[in-house]
């Protein structure tokens, strides 16, 4: 029988902690896959407005660029992510502070820009990208701190070992 330290100090990760572990990931890859839809696939495409605008090889540049940093946000996020899930308090606390910027600036966001006007399958394309993504955070952030998941991230890892 193989024994797992961090399990064996904690107690059994709950199911609230799994569930939000499982929400954040989606909410990463839903992310990720609207970036991809928007910038290639759904017409007009920004890939299309960018060539339009600054020509074939700066549009690959930008659209580069834009690929780049949603791959180093979205690997930071991950480690955050699968810190939480071990128990790392500061990394639930980070993830929360990020899901209300986030928040806000959606907010601000909608406020400028509202809702585009167009056919149905637009508009139904629109609230689906703009509410799925936050409500998946949201239900992870919640998750994150019911009562059953605080008791996991209030006993620090390794504290029994150090007299804490």
């Amino acid at each position: 029988m193989t024994t797992n330290p961090e399990t064996d100090q904690r107690g059994a990760r709950p199911r609230e902690v799994e569930t939000a572990f499982l929400l954040l990931l989606a909410a990463i890859a839903v992310d990720a896959l609207v970036w991809t839809l928007d910038t290639f696939v759904v017409s007009p495409s920004g890939f299309d407005d960018m060539r339009d605008e600054m020509g074939g090889s700066n549009a690959i540049q930008q659209a580069a660029m834009s690929a780049g940093f949603l791959i180093a946000t979205s690997g930071l996020l991950v480690y955050f992510v699968f810190q939480m899930r071990q128990g790392r308090n500061w990394a639930r606390y980070t993830l929360a502070a990020v899901a209300a910027l986030v928040a806000l600036f959606m907010i601000n966001s909608m406020s400028m820009n509202g809702f585009t006007t167009g056919s149905t399958a637009d508009v139904i394309y629109d609230i689906a990208i703009g509410t799925l993504p936050p409500l998946l955070v949201a239900g992870a952030v919640l998750l994150m701190f019911l009562p059953t998941a605080n008791r996991y991230f209030s006993t620090p890892k390794g504290a029994e070992e150090r007299g804490i």
